[in-house]
């Protein structure tokens, strides 16, 4: 049997999400096929041909799967399911909002957030905030998974050359309407897909300061901004910048972490990152822990005096 990948795309090229998915599924054996759905999606469906370890694009097009609303994407995966015993989806927004609904309809149980394939039926996967790792087998005929992306390399975005197939689009199911998007606009890399974050935490005392102080460094750097979920709670930076269990979870080259303690819960959003570096004036901060380089300062000091040096 096949192995089925749901690309995460804007219909005009395919999201980073999809590469460490493709890995993923490479590695549950079988031919992998990746399925394009969306509306005048053929750039898209070019650029999935070429990832690296596939060997066929389904492209289903038709103006109701444009917006990726769940409920169609759902039916559309529902419609060629029975060709394969695993679908993957990135546990993104978009692969959590319609991997279940496809998990309910064929009566199967969800394997989520998978890190590691051991076998075709063996995953592991995080539980406690990443304190505990399970290893999940499954019985079902066909499993659904979501991908936690940090947890594989992403495959090449060029090198293959997959044939594209036409998939018959399935029917607008009419349950959902896109209405319209409010998209924060940035000049800074998106957060889960940078290679340098520099974090905050609530040290930092106000909004004033947290921008005052962070918005160098990451200048400096060419780094994406993030926060702690203290930081966020506090008005200090919007929502869409939390890093952590209830955030984002990232992991890149470096992340810098300033005036975060280190709860669980952001330790379970970053704790993969290559390089850690951690700035905090307590020296028993959890954060320490994790940290490949920590300094005890006032981040006050430090974090001006850094990006001084640099």
């Amino acid at each position: 049997m096949s192995v089925l990948v749901i690309a995460e795309h804007d219909n005009a090229s395919i999201k980073g999400a999809t590469l460490n998915t493709v890995t993923a599924a490479v590695a549950c054996g079988g031919d992998v096929h990746v399925l394009v759905a969306g509306h005048n999606a053929g750039a898209a469906a070019a650029a999935a041909a070429q990832i690296a370890g596939v060997a066929k694009v389904l492209h289903a097009d038709a103006p109701g799967l444009e917006h990726g609303l769940a409920e169609n994407v759902a039916a559309q995966v529902l419609a060629i399911a029975s060709n394969y015993s695993h679908i993957l989806f990135p546990a993104t927004a978009g692969g959590k909002n319609v991997a279940p609904r496809v998990a309910a309809k064929l009566d199967v149980a969800q394997i989520s957030d998978i890190t590691k394939v051991i076998a075709a039926d063996t995953f592991e996967r995080p539980i406690y905030a990443g304190n505990a790792i399970a290893t999940v087998q499954s019985a079902d005929s066909v499993k659904i998974i979501t991908v936690r992306t940090t947890g594989f390399d992403a495959a090449a975005a060029t090198g293959g050359s997959a044939a594209v197939e036409t998939a018959a689009a399935t029917a607008d199911a009419g349950k959902s309407s896109f209405v319209g998007s409010e998209i924060a606009k940035s000049d800074r890399p998106e957060l889960t897909a940078a290679k340098i974050i520099v974090s905050g935490g609530r040290a930092l005392g106000s909004k004033e300061k947290f921008d005052e102080v962070m918005t160098p460094l990451a200048d400096k750097l060419g780094a994406a901004i993030g926060a702690s979920r203290a930081a966020v709670d506090a008005g200090y930076a919007p929502n869409d910048l939390q890093v952590g269990q209830t955030g984002k979870i990232v992991a890149p080259q470096l992340y810098v972490a300033a005036g975060i303690s280190g709860a669980i819960q952001h330790l379970a959003g970053m704790k993969d990152s290559k390089v850690i570096v951690a700035i905090n004036k307590d020296p028993e901060a959890p954060i320490f822990s994790v940290a490949d380089y920590g300094l005890e300062a006032d981040l006050f000091t430090a974090v001006p005096e850094l990006v001084k040096a640099l």
